[in-house]
């Protein structure tokens, strides 16, 4: 069986989370701006952050999903493995 070692660099971090702060700042600085509103600017801020909550849960699910198939090929080889075993050994 094959192990999965995932490999993330700390530099990918880094830069990940430097993105996320100028995405921030950049969101911030384009709900502040315009003349608008109070209650208009509240729902850009809304939607702002529940895209960034969205955006977050997705990509949760999709690594959860990722996961649960891993361990069900595991699951999966074991047993033909159990099989292929068994199915020597009465051979012999």
């Amino acid at each position: 069986m094959i192990n999965y070692a995932p490999k993330v660099s700390n530099a990918w971090n880094v830069f990940t989370y430097f993105n996320f702060g100028v995405a921030v700042v950049m969101m911030a600085g384009g709900i502040y701006s315009p003349e608008a509103s109070f209650s208009a600017k509240g729902y850009y801020a809304m939607a702002a952050l529940m895209l960034v909550y969205s955006t977050a849960s997705i990509t949760k699910a999709l690594r959860d999903k990722e996961e649960s198939d891993r361990i069900y090929n595991k699951l999966e080889d074991a047993r033909t493995e159990r099989l292929l075993a068994e199915a020597s050994s009465d051979r012999v």
